[in-house]
């Protein structure tokens, strides 16, 4: 049984003939009253039991998108059903509304639509619709909590994906698509157009001009079919927040530009997500396919509260591929102690490959460490300066074994390592 508000307001109406007839009988004889009224209203209040539900399923969404979801309610019970209607989905997958008015005729139906906005990524849920009905005198009415399953996949957002149409028209002058032409150490030969001034003088071909009586060069483009490796860390660092956002979200959005941008290139691209355990792989993947089976795979991976075992990823890396390749480790680059283990692991994996380090930064570290105007923003200016020298360790450390480190916030992190990419194809190193 659930009461109402005016059952509330009945009961304390009861101190009016008390305060009259000045007698306790009177205040037995109106509480009385009030529960056989309340017990009437119970029995001809409709059953909530007596409803019945069909959830419609919707499709994956992304990150900050609404999608819409139907609910269908049944009502196979012998009397009208008047009350409240309570869908409990995760706060999480930002349902509105949450509660509904629901009237229903016996043998009647409704298809009671929500809108989902969910600001977390993953699997949100909805495990239970709960019903509240009342009687005809709005004093009480009965409750019931039926199990209704249902779940939306909440993809990534891959805001970043704004940056992939510069980038692609980088790439395509780095390819020879356009007037521009690179020539580096390890790149492949692509044609010979005749001379002009400024063109690198070693990349004159003798042989050809010899033949043509003018001056020749050759024309290169970055080479294809490489191996991009991403490591994204899952452990405990990755569940900080830095601008209201997950390190590990950020980690996902610079692999997913990345690996639309290395796969564009013509180049081979794997994903691990690792902690102590490996939480999700993407390998042998490529063209269109790609992105899509990345986003499937990030979508239900949360961050573990462990410290994450960088001892096994140089086995990992070589589990994917034995050819030399550009490795990714989206990790944290902290304090000196809490990296010792990615230090340890870091000459293994240089000594065979190009690593590079993408590490999201915290921009209110710069601005707290100017604010010195009391004595508070003295302590948390002397304490983000502390912080920023330790990451500069770090990176220092970092490059000692050979590794390239790329740094900045959330919203700067992606770009900054798909330009990263691009330079090493510019300079022939990938």
């Amino acid at each position: 049984m659930a009461v109402t508000g005016w059952f509330v307001a009945l009961v304390a109406l009861g101190v009016v003939p008390v305060i009259v007839t000045d007698s306790s009988w009177a205040l037995v004889g109106w509480l009385a009253l009030v529960a056989v009224l309340t017990a009437l209203d119970v029995a001809l209040a409709g059953s909530a039991r007596a409803l019945t539900f069909r959830r419609d399923q919707p499709g994956p969404v992304r990150l900050g998108e609404s999608v819409a979801v139907r609910l269908t309610v049944v009502n196979t019970g012998r009397r009208t059903v008047r009350g409240v209607l309570r869908d409990a989905w995760q706060p999480s997958a930002g349902a509105a509304p949450t509660r509904r008015p629901l009237s229903l005729r016996p043998g009647a139906a409704a298809t009671l639509t929500a809108t989902l906005t969910p600001f977390r990524r993953g699997e949100r849920r909805a495990d239970s619709v709960t019903v509240r009905t009342r009687g005809p005198l709005r004093l009480a009415g009965r409750q019931a909590t039926h199990a209704v399953p249902g779940a939306i996949r909440v993809l990534p957002r891959f805001a970043s994906r704004k940056h992939l149409p510069s980038r692609l028209a980088r790439l395509r002058e780095l390819d020879g698509r356009t007037s521009v032409m690179i020539r580096g150490q390890g790149t492949e030969f692509d044609s010979l157009r005749e001379y002009v001034r400024g063109d690198d003088v070693r990349s004159i071909d003798w042989r050809a001009t010899a033949r043509r009586d003018e001056a020749v060069v050759r024309t290169w483009r970055p080479e294809r079919d490489r191996r991009v490796v991403v490591v994204i860390d899952s452990g405990r660092t990755s569940a900080a927040r830095i601008d209201d956002e997950p390190r590990l979200d950020t980690a996902f959005e610079s692999a997913l530009l990345l690996g639309a941008l290395a796969s564009q290139a013509g180049d081979r691209v794997d994903v691990v997500v690792v902690d102590r355990r490996v939480r999700g792989r993407v390998q042998g993947t490529s063209g269109p396919a790609l992105l899509s089976s990345m986003v499937e795979t990030m979508a239900p991976i949360e961050p573990e509260l462990v410290e994450t075992d960088w001892a096994s990823v140089p086995a990992l890396v070589r589990s994917v591929t034995t050819q030399r390749a550009l490795v990714v480790l989206a990790t944290t680059v902290d304090s000196p102690g809490a990296s010792h283990a990615l230090l340890a692991a870091m000459p293994q994996l240089t000594r065979r490959h190009l690593v590079v380090v993408a590490s999201v930064t915290d921009p209110s570290l710069e601005r707290q460490s100017v604010e010195r105007g009391s004595r508070d923003e003295l302590y948390r200016a002397a304490a983000a300066e502390r912080a920023r020298l330790d990451i500069a360790r770090v990176r220092a450390a970092l490059g000692q074994v050979g590794a390239d480190v790329v740094t900045g916030a959330p919203a700067d992190l992606p770009p900054a390592l798909a330009d990263r990419y691009l330079a090493l194809k510019a300079a022939g190193r990938l």
